[in-house]
């Protein structure tokens, strides 16, 4: 059974003036969240867990499971049902090969339907098989969302949530492929039937616009609206939102970044690294061994909130431990609610203790002393 340890630390204040409360806020969008990247926290939700309509924001998907899946130089082949879908599009040629990476920038830039065709029938073999795939992954990340297709043109049944939306492209953000594509503002690509290169440019205005701002991916048809999937990083803390059916959606956005980034701050618990606590060894050459954060342990606070960090590890472990070994976890825990975890590592190696190690210390103290003896002058 695991013992768990818990420390109370107090949380400076974020903030030179700290506020009472965050001013409320209301936004013309049907759905809506504003969530804190580092750990999921949600600073701000307006009926984000209706599902909705979501245009080309569906991409955000087809390129999480591309950039899982693939790499960057695998040569993609535009079947005919590529060809010609309808919609935004990048203009692809039955059996034109382009480079994944140029695919995807086709895809998140451009908002190339007929890319989302391509990239799906390469991984899946099939619209239908991908969209599967989509909706497992989905499920995977907690993500309350329906997938028909890649490309997000209306669908019976095609919808998604605010929340979905977010931890999707949450999940993105930790890829540093992914993030490298959601931020470009413009890049050409090939255009094999044409004497000029393809020219991409980012239709999301914030990267323009925004200070911090990353990306994501905007989307729009009749029956869904105005949707974005937006993010943006300041001082070391990363916001990531979603507004769905929302004819103001770039004025929201701004809005939502600014209230948030106003209020908020990242809280760093603890560095990676950091030594919290120790453990007991049984058999070992060591009494015990430092156990450390594996990854910085922090999240999105306002200013003057408390956490604490709650250690969940054993009493003891037996020996021998690697360095690097888990042996228990870090919780950072605000309002009873835990924020962000990561593993407890070990710091150093033990070595079991017993006749043999013994045997070999003897060993190797008496091989250094008759090195000595036998050094000269």
């Amino acid at each position: 059974m695991k013992k768990s340890f818990m420390l109370l630390l107090l949380a400076v204040l974020l903030f030179p003036n700290p506020v009472a409360g965050c001013e409320e806020i209301s936004l013309s969008a049907k759905g809506a969240i504003l969530m804190d990247a580092a750990s999921g926290r949600v600073l701000f939700s307006q009926n984000a867990d209706a599902k909705y309509p979501m245009a080309s924001t569906t991409k955000v998907m087809t390129c999480l499971l591309a950039v899982e899946n693939c790499t960057p130089d695998e040569i993609v082949t535009a079947g005919k049902n590529a060809h010609g879908v309808p919609g935004t599009s990048i203009y692809l040629s039955e059996g034109e090969q382009l480079t994944m990476d140029e695919m995807l920038h086709g895809l998140m830039l451009r908002s190339g339907n007929d890319a989302a065709v391509a990239i799906a029938e390469h991984i899946s073999g099939s619209v239908s098989a991908f969209s599967e795939l989509m909706n497992a992954r989905a499920e995977s990340l907690g993500a309350d969302a329906t997938f028909i297709n890649p490309h997000g043109l209306d669908a019976s049944g095609h919808a998604a949530s605010a929340r979905a939306l977010a931890l999707i492209a949450r999940e993105g953000l930790k890829n540093a492929w992914y993030r490298e594509i959601v931020s470009t503002k413009r890049m050409t690509i090939p255009w094999s039937t044409s004497e000029y290169n393809r020219l991409l440019v980012n239709k999301n205005k914030l990267l323009s616009s925004y200070e911090g701002a990353i990306g994501i991916k905007t989307g729009f048809t009749s029956k869904a609206g105005r949707c974005l999937v937006f993010a943006a990083e300041r001082e070391g803390l990363t916001l990531i939102g979603v507004v769905l059916n929302d004819y103001s959606w770039f004025d929201d956005a701004r809005r939502i970044l600014d209230w948030g980034f106003e209020n908020y701050a990242c809280l760093l618990a603890a560095a990676g690294g950091n030594i919290l606590t120790s453990v007991s060894i049984d058999g070992g050459t060591q009494k015990s061994v430092n156990l450390a954060a594996a990854e910085n342990l922090s999240c999105a606070a306002r200013p003057g909130e408390e956490y604490s960090i709650v250690l969940h590890a054993p009493p003891s472990v037996p020996a021998p431990v690697a360095a690097g070994q888990i042996v228990g976890t870090a919780e950072l825990v605000i309002n009873g609610e835990v924020l962000a975890t990561t593993d407890l590592i070990c710091t150093d190696s033990v070595e079991k203790d017993g006749f043999l190690y013994r045997l070999s210390r003897l060993f190797h103290l008496w091989s250094a002393g008759a090195c000595m003896v036998s050094g000269g002058f």
